[in-house]
């Protein structure tokens, strides 16, 4: 089988592929016109989560509690 055969069939398969996958899209577009401005307004209404002072404060506290058991531990291994 020469270079260009081989060429010319990957070329061929990726055509297909490319058709599928632009046969899908347009099949994506159409259910998001049908829905219309419907999934536009659910992404804008997630509201942030905010954390309050009080609660940073305690996750860092016991984050370094965590670190400071871990390096105790190793320590521990080490000495």
């Amino acid at each position: 089988m020469s270079i260009l055969t081989a060429i010319r069939r990957e070329e061929k398969n990726v055509k297909k592929r490319l058709a599928k996958l632009q046969h899908q899209l347009r099949g994506l577009e159409a259910a998001a016109k049908a829905l219309g401005d419907s999934t536009n307004r659910e992404l804008k209404g997630v509201k942030k989560r905010v954390l309050s002072r009080t609660g940073r404060a305690a996750i860092a506290k016991a984050a370094k509690k965590r670190w400071a058991k871990v390096r105790a531990q190793a320590k521990k291994v080490a000495g």
